[in-house]
């Protein structure tokens, strides 16, 4: 009888050690299979099969998929969506805001470099659904009009992903195909001098000249934004306690507007009343270290949404003409498993005052902003006489925020080390988003593009 050779004693523990995890139950399916494949390509390229060079466990592995290289854009693609979906990029997107409003040209030259170097590491959809907001806003609070900086940015995106193999699907498959062919394999940063010599000339003429050239297509008239009534909650050894009010509006987004519960002036307490748009609000609340609703509400949603494996969701409600709520304080409407963050108060007839004041009671026609799980608030709606509107805000998984960053980051570093190829290293990273939880299985299909 002739023994088993080291490979094929490798497949069969493999093999059950596979269907052991599928009887186990522990681990969802997915990532069990994508386990599997992921240790078959790293097993024959540390050990190739005889005859073999270790690029062709790659072709071998992946081959179900069409070629290795679709893997490795999926991948990429996924970790991309794991540092949109877990915020990772946040604070690099409001710093991006501060220097705008200091000067509009360093705000431009310094966006259109970090597009540049983000893009040769994230697929460069996620880089630019990450800047239009910024930039819209920024054109409505007076910043440069969208329609001149866009198109840079596009510029700098574009260039940025020329500069690595893994910046765009198409340098991935032609290094691929290459590989393929019998060329030597072509490193992360192979062509990066190159690219980055061209954009010696690129940046200085999409930063000074193309907004130029470009025309103005801002209008004269801002969207209507929704304006909310909220109340920060501070905390009571919170450096704001005990500052004037004048001190703290100058510590929030401009368009927000602060005053203290009590009519004048005064010392901050534990309480600020405020009223803008959500995203403002937002960040007037982060600004403060602040909360929109009580801290404990906040904290058991967000334990409930991992203990359920669900995004929470802002979205607005409005009062409809039968809900019980009309007369009721958002304090004592009873309200469970959702919290209420704002209030847009509807408009009073000629002659009928309302206190305006996130406290006072709802009147038919409010907007509630609400922070809770999908299903709680479809709950909430229909049994309170409540509309829920179109559109809504995932809250970011902020927690996932530094996992995120680092499985980027030792997925690129391992490829650029050559340690590894590009497409272990990233399905590895795409194993650890699901696994973690950065990135849900069932939204997987927002972090894919078919036409990528």
């Amino acid at each position: 009888m002739i023994a088993p050779s080291v490979h094929a004693l490798g497949a069969m523990l493999l093999a059950a050690a596979m269907f052991y995890a599928f009887a186990n139950g522990r681990l969802r399916v997915e990532i069990i299979s994508l386990l599997t494949v992921a240790v078959i390509a790293l097993g024959l390229y540390v050990a190739p099969l005889p005859g073999k060079d270790k690029y062709y466990g790659l072709r071998l592995a992946f081959e179900g998929f069409g070629h290795y290289a679709l893997v490795t854009i999926c991948s990429l693609m996924i970790l991309g969506r794991g540092l949109v979906v877990s915020g990772a990029l946040d604070p690099a997107a409001r710093a991006l805001n501060r220097i705008w409003l200091l000067n509009r040209q360093v705000g431009l030259i310094v966006t259109l470099t970090m597009c540049l170097f983000l893009s040769m590491f994230i697929n460069d959809t996620p880089v630019l659904v990450l800047m239009i907001p910024i930039l819209a806003q920024l054109a409505l609070r007076g910043g440069m009009a969208a329609s001149k900086t866009l198109i840079p940015v596009n510029a700098a995106i574009l260039i940025g992903g020329m500069a690595t193999t893994i910046g765009t699907s198409t340098n991935l498959l032609v290094v691929s195909i290459a590989n393929d062919l019998g060329m030597e394999p072509i490193g992360v940063f192979h062509f990066t001098p190159i690219v980055l010599i061209a954009a010696l000339v690129a940046l200085p003429y999409i930063w000074l000249v193309m907004p130029r050239l470009l025309p103005d297509n801002s209008s004269t008239i801002a969207p209507d934004h929704r304006v909310f009534l909220a109340k920060l909650r501070i905390d009571s050894d919170s450096k704001v306690v005990g500052k004037t009010i004048e001190e703290v509006r100058g510590m929030l987004p401009e368009g927000v507007h602060a005053r203290l519960p009590h009519a004048g002036a005064g010392n901050v307490g534990l309480r600020v009343f405020v009223e803008g748009a959500i995203d403002d609000l937002r960040d007037a609340a982060r600004n403060l270290d602040a909360t929109l609703a009580p801290a404990w509400l906040i904290t058991r949603l967000r334990n409930n949404s991992t203990r359920l494996g669900e995004d929470l969701l802002i979205a607005e409600l409005l009062v409809a003409p039968d809900s019980r709520l009309i007369g009721l304080t958002p304090q004592t409407g009873g309200l469970e498993g959702v919290a209420i963050l704002g209030v847009d108060q509807v408009r009073q007839p000629f002659g009928e005052t309302r206190e305006r004041s996130p406290d006072a009671p709802l009147a038919e026609g409010d907007v509630l902003l609400m922070l809770g799980l999908p299903d709680d608030l479809r709950r909430v709606a229909e049994s309170d006489g409540l509309l829920m509107l179109e559109g809504g805000i995932e809250m970011p998984r902020t927690a996932k925020a530094p996992l995120a960053l680092a499985i980027m980051a030792g997925s690129v570093g391992l490829a650029s080390v050559g340690l590894v190829p590009i497409a272990i290293s990233s399905l590895a990273g795409a194993i650890l988003m699901f696994a973690t939880g950065c990135v849900r299985f069932d939204r997987v299909g927002r972090a894919l593009s078919a036409k990528v």
